[in-house]
């Protein structure tokens, strides 16, 4: 099955200059409908009025970290299969581990091209 390029993709971290990267990474990838968020708790509000087809989210942020965001993502029916990239600085074998455990589909270790990205998304949402 084709991947929708015009699905909806929310975008979350409470670094400005980060969301813009990563919209602008996934633009050039094709995707054309992105949200931001600026921590877990603004995605949370973004989640109960959309219903969007990815979630790629930056690991430390306040007051709610990613994870949290994905326990919870994971923790409500309506959003449990979501798919969920994490992106973090930090390539911590325990916080790989802890997030894969929690249900994260793909992990992203800044900083990174849009070559990773497209070949990270590849595995999550299929071939475009």
């Amino acid at each position: 099955m084709a991947v929708d390029m015009k699905m909806p993709i929310l975008i979350v971290d409470d670094y400005k200059t980060m969301l813009r990267i990563v919209r602008n990474l996934l633009s050039k990838l094709g995707f054309s409908d992105i949200d931001e968020a600026t921590d877990g708790t603004d995605a949370l509000e973004k989640l109960k009025g959309r219903r969007y087809g990815l979630i790629i989210s930056d690991w430390n942020m306040q007051p709610m970290t990613g994870y949290e965001l994905l326990q919870k993502v994971r923790a409500n029916d309506s959003t449990k299969s979501l798919p969920f990239v994490m992106v973090t600085a930090e390539s911590k074998v325990e916080n790989v581990i802890a997030a894969r455990k929690a249900g994260v589909n793909n992990y992203i270790i800044k900083p990174f091209s849009a070559e990773v990205l497209k070949a990270k998304l590849k595995t999550v949402l299929g071939d475009f």
